[in-house]
């Protein structure tokens, strides 16, 4: 299949399958906050993967994602009503832990800031000392 082609499906099924869990799935589970990260379909289009960062509590995204399962078909229903594909992708929910791995990333990265600007004030005072 068309690279280009298969972006613009990933694309589509990215952005309806986020109006969807955000306007019509009344699942009283999908109380955390859930975002659509990416889109993963196979070139001859009858799977898609989909991405899901949820804010939350382990408990919550365990349950999210039990009720994004559960809510699959609805999901691919409403998106075969909306894209115009001769075959409508199967879809599965996998959970995207790449926005908790970025933020904890940063958090290393500052922590090593703090300790080298306070390692290089430490080297800083002792060689004023040793100069006097």
């Amino acid at each position: 299949m068309n690279k280009t082609r298969l972006i613009r499906v990933n694309d589509e099924i990215l952005k309806e399958t986020a109006q969807i869990i955000r306007g019509e799935l009344k699942d009283p589970r999908l109380q955390s906050m859930v975002t659509v990260t990416r889109v993963n379909t196979t070139n001859d289009l009858k799977y898609s993967k989909i991405y899901v960062s949820v804010m939350g509590t382990e408990e919550e995204k365990a349950s999210a994602l039990v009720a994004l399962k559960n809510s699959a078909g609805f999901i691919r229903k409403q998106i075969a009503a909306r894209i115009n594909l001769r075959v409508t992708p199967e879809i599965s929910f996998i959970e995207d832990t790449s926005l908790d791995e970025g933020y904890r990333m940063g958090k290393i990265l500052d922590s090593l800031k703090r300790r080298d600007a306070s390692e290089n004030s430490h080297s800083l005072k002792q060689q004023d000392t040793s100069e006097i």
